[in-house]
């Protein structure tokens, strides 16, 4: 196992953490000189905030445990490609670079709809990776959204 597959697979436990929580399961997690510093996973129902995905939770968390913003020496992982509010906050933490798990051809703002961290208008610029472990995030994502079709057809 590489450690681009053990730290998303970090990134995938979050992700089976928030499905254990009726959370649409992304997960995240940040790291810094070969150790994980910061964790996330979307807990937006729980939190009633609609900020909490996993990628800003796991900034945040990554920012206390170094005592900065700054992440300009982190990567970060995601099990699914980030929206355009998450890509704008790892573009103003200065993260180094985002591996991605699975696109996201409905929402990405990192390849799919649109590529705000490699936008050269911006005054940071992210290096992307994609397609680690896809097939485990894409899985665990169809898991969540089979269950809540059934779930609606009860109903």
């Amino acid at each position: 196992m590489t450690d681009q597959q053990r730290y998303m697979g970090a990134a995938l436990e979050e992700a089976r953490a928030a499905l254990a929580q009726e959370e649409v399961p992304v997960g995240a997690v940040v790291v810094c000189d070969g150790q994980i510093v910061g964790r996330g996973r979307n807990c937006r129902e729980g939190k009633k905030d609609p900020t909490c995905h996993a990628e800003i939770m796991a900034i945040r968390d990554a920012a206390a445990h170094l005592g900065g913003w700054r992440l300009h020496r982190c990567q970060m992982y995601v099990t699914l490609e980030p929206c355009p509010m998450c890509a704008g906050a790892i573009v103003q933490a200065r993260v180094g670079k985002l591996v991605i798990g699975a696109m996201d051809p409905k929402a990405g703002a990192c390849g799919s709809l649109m590529n705000l961290l490699q936008d050269k208008r911006l005054n940071h610029q992210v290096e992307i990776e994609a397609g680690i472990l896809e097939e485990e995030c894409r899985s665990v994502l169809q898991e969540f959204f089979t269950a809540l079709r059934e779930k609606r057809k009860k109903t």
